[in-house]
């Protein structure tokens, strides 16, 4: 795990092909863009935490069937 300060316009690169730039904050959020390639999958950690949400009531469900 890597921890870091960046400025404005600053980026980071992931291997040679993903390029993470900063664009600015606010005090609510930090805005990045990504730059990959199609073939990587990006996902918010929100929308992968509520999907595991979904597939464990969905589980518990049919369990009490």
């Amino acid at each position: 795990m890597i921890r870091l300060s960046v400025t404005k316009n600053e980026y980071l690169m992931i291997g040679q092909d993903v390029r993470l730039t900063f664009l600015g904050s606010n005090d609510k959020s930090l805005k990045i863009m990504i730059d990959a390639p199609r073939e990587i999958n990006i996902a918010r950690g929100k929308a992968i935490e509520k999907r595991a949400r979904e597939e464990a009531a969905a589980a518990e469900k049919s369990e009490e069937i």
